[in-house]
């Protein structure tokens, strides 16, 4: 196993030293798997609840923040001939920012599939990264990536940074702004606030 070169972080305890959390891989899986299933909630036969659109930009703009900040740099540096692929998921992923931004029941399909490519291209690095890296190292990666989602923006704003260390520093500061805007309107942003949260 070769080791992922990690941000730097305090020294660990002592040898054998094995951090508390989730791994970076599987909460990146279980992320992709609700917003699948909050996809197809909202493109089913029944209409779309409003809420059900503020939720799904809520967690997608959190979601490729904290990807964009911890588990591409990780991939790109971990995964021989990755940076082509981790620059095109990149890429998508301000395009699918760009479309967030406007998102409305019309242009509701075409997150949905631009959703689904990012959870197939994704989902081929995250199972590329789970061989090389350690499980210590995923669970390290998987506690950044946690903290970075709490701070990231829940509005899309594709103009922002998408690579280390920029995006690092203004992400937060958006992401601050964002919240003071969710609480003023009491707009729902989190999974749980739906009434019938997605399970992944």
């Amino acid at each position: 196993m070769s080791a992922v070169p990690l941000p730097p972080l305090p020294p660990a305890p002592e040898e054998g030293y094995r951090p508390g959390g989730r791994s970076i891989a599987d909460i990146v899986d279980r992320e992709h798997q609700q917003l699948l299933v909050l996809l197809d909630q909202l493109t089913g036969p029944d209409t779309t609840p409003q809420e059900g659109l503020a939720v799904l930009t809520a967690a997608l703009s959190r979601h490729l923040s904290a990807e964009e900040q911890y588990l591409l740099p990780a991939a790109r540096a971990a995964l021989p001939n990755a940076d082509e692929r981790v620059d095109a998921e990149i890429n998508a992923d301000a395009a699918l920012l760009g479309v967030l931004k406007g998102l409305s029941d019309e242009t509701l399909t075409e997150v949905a599939a631009r959703v689904r490519r990012h959870v197939e291209g994704v989902g081929a690095l995250v199972a590329e990264l789970r061989q090389v890296a350690t499980a210590e190292e995923l669970i390290r990666l998987g506690n950044r990536l946690e903290i970075a989602e709490e701070a990231a923006p829940t509005r899309p704003h594709p103009g922002t940074p998408a690579t280390p260390p920029w995006n690092r520093i203004v992400e937060p500061a958006v992401g601050v702004v964002d919240k003071v805007r969710d609480a003023v309107t009491r707009r729902p942003t989190y999974l749980a606030d739906l009434p019938e949260p997605p399970r992944g």
